[in-house]
């Protein structure tokens, strides 16, 4: 860590992320004195809070079209989408770990001071368009759940999210354990969808591996699907949330860590991976045979009623509002994060969760359809990726940055290629919202 870095400690805010509880079983695991699930435990939280990142709205609008549409076909790119999340959030983590600092707080200790303010700006308008989906779509959820008018229900939710928010009090274990029962109650709700949808388990099976793209519009899909799979803000978060998690007191304990971060991120990816999948085979075994032009979540329930019945309507809304109350959480959360690491100060919580709600009240009461205001929040995080995504990759492969812990070569060149095309798919995806015609992509 260089003279600038250490000069910075002392002007950085000390925050206590966990309990004494937490942190006494950490130390407890780390020493060696815990075995078994005992042991993993303590760990789990970072990568779980990040995994509600992959279950937003926003997934939920693509995969009900994947569905819908091609039935079966592109659950190998929910496969893929979800490795290469993989990657990207265990060298997030694996960030923090090794350099006590968040992404955000490296980049203003090396990057010069103007780029550091672009990238802050940058990573703001990020973070509230990712809130304009999570926010709108749990309150669309909600609308639909109670029959209430849709600004009423973003009121309810926001005041939901921002009486948990003040509640956590700067503590990250409360919002571990929240974000974790979420992820549960969305992972149960499609659970129950998978008991309740017919589904051609022997056709679908081969799809998980098998690459098929049926038409030039499933790679439009597949291109929204992997092309989105990053988010800006779960980036900071996550190389934030394992910062000073989990002090260690040596280059053992440090190597240690690491690999239980990798197990926690291996999960709780998969089990998010797992629930975008159980999307895919619900939307495909209820709408493509008879509705494959479903490509709204309004239309969805509205279609799913009369298909399945009106319980399963019910908590396919209940894992939306889920999925919205919980990734809006998270992305206040993070906001406050960049805004530490990038300028060194933070506002108060509340009045980053009015501010941030702002665009989202702005849009519903413009009247923008919902799934096009999912469509405007996806540009504008097309616009935002490549900034975080590059960063992370040269840290993470810089000696004087990671050490012993930098990339090898073959995570280095997974890395490079991975980033290479989930900025490619951006990009284009970013060309076709925009109206310009891009071979292959049409029809």
């Amino acid at each position: 860590m260089d003279n600038r870095a250490r000069d910075n400690d002392e002007n950085r805010p000390v925050a206590k992320p966990l309990t004494d509880s937490a942190t006494v079983a950490i130390r407890e695991a780390l020493e060696g004195r815990r075995h078994g699930i005992a042991l993993l435990l303590p760990f789990a939280g970072p990568a779980i809070v990040v995994s509600i990142a992959y279950v937003d709205p926003g997934d939920f609008a693509t995969n009900i079209q994947a569905g819908a549409r091609y039935g079966y076909a592109l659950l190998w790119v929910v496969v893929v989408a979800n490795l290469i999340a993989m990657l990207f959030q265990s060298l997030a983590a694996r960030l923090g770990i090794v350099t006590e600092r968040n992404l955000a707080e490296l980049c203003r200790e090396h990057f010069p001071k103007r780029l550091v303010l672009l990238l802050w700006v940058i990573s703001e308008v990020a973070a509230m368009a990712t809130d304009l989906a999570e926010f709108v779509g749990g309150a669309l959820g909600l609308s639909l759940l109670l029959h209430v008018p849709l600004l009423v229900a973003m009121v309810v939710v926001g005041i939901a999210t921002n009486g948990f928010l003040l509640f956590q009090k700067n503590r990250f274990r409360p919002l571990e354990q929240m974000v974790g029962a979420m992820v549960g109650v969305i992972g149960l709700c499609y659970l129950v969808e998978l008991f309740v949808t017919p589904i051609d388990w022997r056709a679908a099976f081969p799809h998980m591996v098998v690459p098929q793209l049926p038409d030039s519009g499933a790679l439009t899909i597949a291109v929204g699907i992997i092309g989105a799979t990053i988010m800006p803000h779960a980036l900071f978060l996550h190389s934030g949330l394992t910062e000073s998690r989990a002090p260690v007191r040596n280059e053992s304990e440090r190597a240690r860590l690491l690999r239980y971060s990798n197990v926690e991120v291996t999960i709780a990816l998969a089990v998010a991976g797992l629930i975008n999948i159980a999307m895919v085979l619900t939307a495909a075994g209820a709408f493509h045979a008879g509705h494959p032009e479903v490509a709204e979540i309004q239309s969805a329930y509205h279609t799913l009623a009369p298909v399945l019945g009106k319980a399963a309507a019910g908590v396919f809304l209940l894992s939306l509002v889920a999925s919205g109350l919980s990734s809006s959480v998270v992305g206040t959360a993070a906001g406050q994060m960049i805004m530490q690491g990038f300028v060194g100060f933070s506002i108060p919580i509340w009045l980053r969760r009015a501010v941030t709600m702002v665009p989202s009240f702005v849009v519903v009461a413009l009247g923008i359809n919902a799934t096009q205001a999912l469509i405007i929040s996806q540009v504008i995080l097309s616009f935002a990726l490549p900034f975080p995504v590059v960063a992370l990759v040269w840290f993470t492969c810089r000696r004087t940055t990671m050490g012993q812990y930098r990339n090898g070569f073959v995570t280095g060149a997974l890395t490079i290629v991975s980033a290479l095309l989930v900025l490619t798919l951006n990009v284009l995806l970013l060309l076709q919202m925009c109206g310009i015609r891009i071979p292959g992509l049409q029809g």
